[in-house]
């Protein structure tokens, strides 16, 4: 399933603070989905029941925007990203490239409200 989620409340630019993303049930487990919010491009993991990872939709290596396509996956405990372009892997947690200490992959707060999931930018 491929598709991109909506903001109830899209702003312009790169506004600060927490965002309403969609609600948890609207993401599907083990899967990658973009999401445009306030204007930036964020793709969300929802790994478990309650727990999802945001992070920078841009692949630090190339530049595309295409880490929603990424293969998850983990080292030991942490939760892990593989970029889709060059497998670069990346913690979801902390953006840490295991492969190349020179890239990093933007990460964002997520918490779940109410149902729904909301990043902070």
């Amino acid at each position: 399933m491929t598709a991109t989620l909506e903001l109830e409340d899209l702003t312009t630019g790169y506004a600060t603070g927490w965002h309403r993303v969609c609600a948890v049930d609207e993401l599907e487990l083990s899967w990658g989905e973009a999401a445009l919010i306030a204007g930036r491009q964020v793709a969300l993991f929802r790994t478990a029941p309650g727990e999802v990872f945001a992070v920078a939709q841009e692949d630090p290596a190339t530049g595309a925007f295409v880490m929603a396509r990424g293969i998850l996956g983990s080292r030991g405990t942490r939760a892990t990203i593989a970029s889709p372009l060059h497998k670069e892997v990346y913690d979801l947690e902390t953006g840490e490239c295991f492969g190349n200490a020179e890239l990093r992959l933007d990460t964002f707060a997520t918490r779940i409200a109410d149902g729904y999931v909301e990043i902070s930018l």
